[in-house]
């Protein structure tokens, strides 16, 4: 049995001081993690861990599948991740729709989510476009290796009222810094990325100069089909950072499995609240973190530890409940079509995974996306 370690930390949870509190993890925790940010971060985690009494081993993986992998063979208790081992995961679509996979109980812990930059596509300045609609006909980027990009990619198209067959396809290896590359060489005009990336700053005052259209929550027709494509998204004004108002997700976020040791999960989300004056500006994005961020009402259902500490300190609420209530069942509907699926063992696994998932969402009432 591991030895468990007690750290006393003084913290402030919402506006004012609390007093000392407890929490106790093993004297050894795992995270898997990814991408230089989730790493940086991580490792500055860590650091006020070791200050507590507890090694944070942090364990690299390069795909959404490797960290999934450690996480359902026990190698790790958590992941960080982005949309793709959390929603995706979640879902059942893209690599977790193969047939030793299928939808995770993925459940979150906590995430950053105040993050100083947004989402956007971003648009080469020399076309003279401002807006999503005015998309129409111009070469738009689709990341090969990264098919739920491609889906942000639509989600921003539909609020100009735009599809992907509304524009010319240019396909990209590789991730954000390869598409603002390829936009700024003149091969394509416009690319999904991050308004905070080195390849934005690089290109913003090349040749082409980069236009990033903003999108407002105020026009609910707009919002309205860019939520149906990708509800995952929050708005998003990053006007004291990068100068946007866009949308974001939460990134990194940290999840465990449904089965997870509740007791573990509680204290390691105490443990990242409590701790948190301890990390804080550490590295980029880590602000983010801070309980005022949290997203209680994402697309993802938060773990049973998770909700046992913010009830307990006060921040969970009947919404909150009920909104976690709705995503569990959302994935207990997926778990059973998956299962009812397996029984059949279809030739086709991929076209009749696709159309009993979208069936079953449909009977349960619960939005169907990608």
């Amino acid at each position: 049995m591991k030895r468990l370690a007690s750290a006393f930390v003084v913290t402030c949870l919402l506006s004012g001081p609390a007093p000392a509190a407890a929490f106790e993890l093993p004297d050894q925790v795992s995270w898997t993690t990814y991408a230089r940010l989730g790493q940086e971060q991580a490792v500055a985690i860590g650091e006020a861990l070791r200050g507590a009494g507890v090694e944070l081993r942090i364990q690299p993986a390069d795909s959404d599948l490797a960290r999934a992998e450690l996480l359902r063979t026990g190698a790790v208790e958590f992941a960080t991740t982005a949309i793709g081992g959390s929603v995706a995961a979640q879902e059942g679509v893209f690599d977790f729709a193969a047939r030793e996979w299928g939808p995770q109980k993925v459940r979150m812990v906590l995430a950053s989510t105040g993050e100083r930059f947004t989402y956007a596509i971003a648009i080469a300045g020399d076309l003279g476009v401002e807006t999503y609609a005015g998309l129409k006909g111009k070469r738009v980027a689709w990341y090969a290796q990264f098919p739920i990009v491609n889906v942000n990619t639509e989600a921003f198209l539909a609020y100009g009222g735009l599809t992907w067959a509304d524009v010319e396809r240019v396909e990209v290896a590789g991730f954000f810094d390869a598409g603002l590359k390829a936009l700024d060489e003149g091969r394509l005009d416009a690319a999904f990325a991050a308004t905070s990336l080195d390849g934005a700053y690089q290109v913003q005052p090349g040749q082409r100069g980069l236009v990033w259209p903003s999108i407002d929550p105020a026009d609910t027709a707009a919002m309205a089909r860019f939520e149906a494509v990708a509800p995952y998204f929050i708005p998003h004004d990053a006007a004291d950072n990068v100068g946007h108002e866009g949308a974001h997700y939460p990134f990194p976020i940290l999840v465990a499995l449904e089965g997870t040791d509740e007791a573990l999960v509680y204290n390691m989300t105490k443990a990242l609240v409590e701790l948190f004056p301890q990390y804080q500006g550490k590295a980029f994005g880590l602000d983010g973190w801070h309980l005022d961020h949290q997203e209680l009402l994402w697309f993802v259902p938060y773990h049973e530890g998770t909700v046992a500490y913010l009830r307990e300190i006060g921040v969970w609420t009947e919404a909150s409940q009920a909104h976690h209530d709705a995503l569990v069942a959302r994935q207990a509907a997926l778990a059973a079509a998956w299962e009812a699926l397996e029984a059949e063992n279809p030739a086709d696994w991929q076209a009749a995974w696709t159309e009993r998932r979208r069936q079953a969402l449909r009977d349960g009432g619960f939005q169907p996306v990608f």
